[in-house]
């Protein structure tokens, strides 16, 4: 079970803690109030969770209602992975613990019964008291170390704090780490003790279990948002400038391939995802990834497919290499890679490079040097001269002092031959992140982008620049009028390469689509 422990009080605030923000969340028509305070005698602020207080004889109601529940609904964990039938149970468990709470307790009103229903399903559909803490948009990671410590979180704006939160024993940080694993075909055992998986909202999780991790078993979710960054986001916020989402566009439209680079949590995975819709809707996508994290605009011709281990018996296993291999017999337009840790897989992805196919994949490296060191070096240890098939490397950096996420290099992959017959790859950066007054600035000029693009297009170099300055015409003028959800944003790109007069007429006068 999970325990919040503590009440808070206006003496108690005074006498112990310094009030640095406070704040609601809410889940399943919960609310719950959330400090962030500074105590007094400690060098760690601490999140405070304030949840609604039940008697004893709540508690023992609201048993007797999830067995009653139990008994009369018949749940696969496997089903639990798909979001509608969450939500349908969700709503078939709420009318009938109405029908019963209402009985049971006629005089409580709208709110405390939504309240006993909400946490009810918490506990049966979710992590109990942990969905409260998931709720909170402003969180980035949650993680459990052991029994005996507090839930830790990840905080946008004041990073690592120490919450009021506990789960009870081992035994319960195992049990939820099987709950989850289950409903993605997955396990985690003495035998297998570690496992990568994902929740119905998207959220990462990590799972280990002792004496792999010797303190105790831990949880480690990291928490995406509830509606995806799209390109007008990070332009807003400053990530990316839009002259170097217009030439990600415009080398996306046209099927060169490109790498998506940076340190853990640096953004590449999110860059890669909010890329997406610049993919013409008529293309076939095949994404591959270890757990699901990219979330496409609805009407995409998208499959998504993830890797599986093996059963207690050894079988079943499903690798990233047996999903590439697979996916150049599916027929794809474009192959997205999660991430690159492996030769084999490696090879396999260069070759489909090599063979036509549009791919874009991700891998940890903090500059496009490094990314080409990576790449050329063991494990992955391609020859350098595959590398050529890359055409852009789009570089991230997560600046943890200011808590900023930024696009620190924008570079091409260039192949030199060299007098003894030898060959080499080097970058050169087109774009880079400029310190001093935070913003991406030109680094060098292209040597070889403009020659790929009018390859691709037909273009000479003065019409590839009239298109780049049309597309950051569009991009400027969707940041402008706040088209930010993630199938808003991709119904104006695929207008687009429908009728493209349509949507720079609508940006010449300075109004939405259909207006």
């Amino acid at each position: 079970m999970v325990e919040v422990k503590g009440k808070w009080s206006t003496d108690k605030m005074l006498d112990e803690f310094n009030l640095i923000e406070l704040y609601q969340v809410s889940a399943d028509e919960v609310s719950a109030d959330v400090r962030i305070v500074e105590r007094k005698k400690s060098f760690v602020n601490e999140y405070f969770l304030s949840l609604p207080d039940f008697g004893e004889g709540t508690h023992a109601l609201l048993r007797e209602i999830k067995n009653s529940l139990i008994s009369e609904a018949s749940i696969k964990a496997d089903s639990l992975i798909d979001q509608k039938v969450v939500d349908a149970l969700k709503n078939h468990f709420r009318e009938r613990a109405n029908e019963i709470i209402s009985a049971e307790l006629p005089t409580a009103d709208k709110e405390t019964r939504n309240t006993l229903i909400g946490s009810l399903l918490q506990e049966m559909l979710g992590l109990g008291k942990m969905e409260m803490i998931l709720a909170d948009s402003n969180l980035e990671e949650i993680v459990v170390n052991k029994s005996k410590d507090p839930v830790w979180v990840y905080h946008k704006k004041y990073g690592w704090l120490k919450t009021n939160v506990f789960l009870g024993s081992e035994e319960d940080i195992h049990n939820y780490g099987s709950i989850i694993a289950r409903r993605v075909g997955k396990q985690i055992t003495t035998l297998e003790p570690l496992l990568d998986a994902h929740l119905t909202t998207g959220d990462r999780v990590n799972a280990t279990l002792f004496p792999i991790s010797n303190d105790g078993n831990t949880l480690t979710i990291r928490r995406f948002r509830r509606d995806p960054w799209t390109i007008t986001d990070l332009i807003r916020n400053n990530t990316v400038s839009s002259e170097v989402m217009a030439l990600l566009w415009e080398s996306i439209e046209y099927e060169l391939n490109i790498i998506f680079s940076g340190g853990t949590a640096s953004g590449k995975t999110t860059m890669l995802g909010v890329c997406l819709p610049f993919i013409q809707p008529n293309h076939r996508v095949l994404s591959i990834e270890d757990t699901r994290e990219l979330r496409p605009p609805e009407f995409m011709h998208y499959v998504p497919m993830t890797t599986r281990d093996a059963n207690p018996e050894g079988k079943g296993k499903v690798s990233m290499l047996d999903l590439l291999v697979n996916s150049l017999r599916m027929r794809p337009d474009r192959i997205i890679v999660g991430e690159i840790r492996r030769k084999k897989e490696a090879e396999v992805m260069f070759e489909a490079m090599h063979t036509g196919h549009s791919v874009y994949s991700t891998i940890h490296a903090n500059t496009a040097d490094e990314t080409i060191r990576r790449l050329t070096n063991p494990p992955i240890n391609i020859p350098e001269s595959m590398l050529d098939t890359v055409h852009l490397n789009v570089v991230m950096f997560r600046n943890r002092r200011l808590g900023l996420r930024r696009v620190l290099q924008v570079g091409e992959f260039i192949l030199e031959k060299h007098g003894t017959g030898e060959e080499s790859v080097r970058a050169n950066v087109l774009y880079r992140w400029r310190g001093t007054d935070d913003k991406i600035a030109k680094h060098n000029e292209s040597t070889r982008l403009f020659d790929e693009l009018s390859l691709h297009t037909g273009f000479s170099k003065d019409e590839v620049l009239d298109e780049l300055n049309e597309k950051q015409r569009i991009l400027d003028w969707m940041v402008e009028k706040n088209i930010n959800d993630l199938n808003s944003v991709g119904n104006v790109i695929a207008q687009y390469y429908k009728d493209k007069n349509i949507v720079l007429n609508a940006v010449q006068k300075n109004k939405l689509l259909g207006e």
